[in-house]
């Protein structure tokens, strides 16, 4: 039952992979997207990460892909457009995909499975450790200054982000709290007295 259920998921990674490049349709290819994040579930959870499984479901799943579909099926996007401007680059991306795939080949060629791979993969934590326990223990006791680290950098890059993006128009119309705040009622009003039948 494990091997069907490798081979089931494995197939549908892959099919899902494909389809998600070569679909016409951008809300099929985010559909695509998602079933191949699932099936890679099924094949973390097979491996005994479980974890990471749920990671990817909840992040990946629930998150990124909804927002791509959400942002594809809400923006107006000429895809003939980029279409027609993907073809002008097809040689170089041809050109790249060979050379990603000799270095593919070459990987493979000279790589030789060890013999205590099979038990460290049945044996991923030790006895009576979950793996999720096991991922808390590495992250937060062994490299825990590493993880905060990367945190603030991922804090500084979203900071950089919001910077440089951040544009101020002078046409624009902008609240002021403070001055809102510490407005004087007598002179922030003015009562006129309109005869009756005259407009203002």
């Amino acid at each position: 039952m494990i091997v069907f259920s490798f081979y089931l998921f494995a197939t549908c990674v892959i099919a899902a992979g494909l389809f998600t490049v070569i679909s016409r349709n951008p809300v099929h290819s985010v559909l695509w997207l998602i079933l191949a994040f699932l099936s890679s579930a099924g094949l973390f959870v097979l491996l005994g990460a479980e974890f990471v499984a749920m990671l990817l479901i909840i992040v990946y799943v629930g998150a990124v892909a909804v927002l791509f579909l959400f942002v594809v099926m809400m923006l107006d996007v000429d895809f003939a457009e980029l279409k027609a401007e993907m073809a002008r680059y097809m040689p170089l991306a041809l050109l790249i995909a060979l050379v990603i795939l000799m270095q593919f080949v070459m990987a493979f060629g000279a790589w030789e499975s060890n013999a205590a791979a099979e038990g460290l993969r049945t044996q991923v934590t030790d006895p009576g450790v979950s793996n999720t326990a096991a991922l808390g223990l590495i992250l937060y006791d062994e490299y825990i200054l590493l993880f905060q680290l990367a945190g603030l950098i991922l804090l500084v890059a979203m900071i950089g982000a919001i910077v440089l993006t951040l544009r101020h128009r002078v046409d624009v119309k902008r609240q002021n709290v403070i001055d809102q705040m510490m407005r004087d009622p007598a002179t922030a009003m003015e009562l006129k007295d309109i005869k009756p039948g005259q407009g203002l």
